[in-house]
């Protein structure tokens, strides 16, 4: 298992394993997408967003496109 210390910054240096690995070089972006409560995906944002399909299993519920517009139409009108 690989591991690093966070910093009193809030910061971690990725070990060069993990780096070479995930082909993640000096001004690459990552991401931390939430599996669940307490548990993190840490992916390198330089691959193509098409390289996710399916991590996270079949949708449980089939949405439209209407719903979606609806839905943000409706979080965006809260925002406000």
């Amino acid at each position: 298992m690989t591991t690093a210390t966070v910093s009193s910054k809030g910061q971690i240096t990725i070990p060069a394993n993990v780096r070479q690995d995930l082909s993640v070089n000096t001004g690459d972006r990552v991401e931390f997408v939430q599996i669940k409560p307490g548990q993190y995906l840490f992916v390198a944002a330089n691959r193509s967003v098409t390289e996710l399909k399916g991590m996270f299993g079949k949708a449980h519920k089939t949405v439209s496109i209407e719903d979606m517009g609806r839905a943000i139409a409706g979080r965006g009108a809260a925002a406000r």
